[in-house]
C-alpha cells in the first residue's frame, strides 16, 4: 500500500513538472516579431548566450546577460515592461523565460529558434 502511495506521489510530481517546467506557458515569437518591437520603448532586449558566443555574433539591440548570471542581473531588467529573450537555439531563453516569470516579470517572449533561426 504504501509503495502505490510513493509511486502515486512520484507521478503527479513529474507530471505536475512536465506541465509547468522550464519554457512551459511562455510566449514564444518569431525573429520577425522580435525586429518588429526594435522600435517600441517599452521593450527590453537580453540574449542569454556566453559573452565568447555573444562577441562572436550578435544582434545589436539585445544586451548580453548570460544565463548563468540572469538570477543576479535580473534586477537590471524593469518588470513593468516587455522582455525579449534570445539564445542561438531557443533552449536557453526558454530556461530564461521562466526564471524572469519565477521572478515576477509577466511580459516575456522567447524567440523560437533563437539565432539559428533568425533571419
Amino acid at each position: 500500500m504504501e509503495l502505490v502511495i510513493v509511486a502515486a506521489v512520484l507521478i503527479v510530481g513529474w507530471l505536475l513538472y512536465k506541465k509547468v517546467g522550464p519554457g512551459k506557458n511562455v510566449k514564444t515569437i518569431t525573429s520577425e516579431e522580435a525586429k518588429s518591437k526594435f522600435k517600441e520603448p517599452n521593450v527590453q532586449f537580453i540574449d542569454v548566450r556566453t559573452k565568447g558566443e555573444y562577441k562572436g555574433q550578435k544582434v545589436k539591440q539585445f544586451k548580453n546577460m548570460p544565463l548563468h548570471e540572469l538570477g543576479k542581473r535580473a534586477n537590471e531588467l524593469d518588470p513593468t515592461k516587455e522582455v525579449v529573450v534570445l539564445c542561438q537555439s531557443g533552449m536557453r531563453s526558454a530556461k530564461a523565460c521562466s526564471e524572469l516569470k519565477r521572478q515576477g516579470f509577466t511580459n516575456v517572449s522567447n524567440v523560437r529558434g533563437g539565432l539559428n533561426m533568425w533571419r
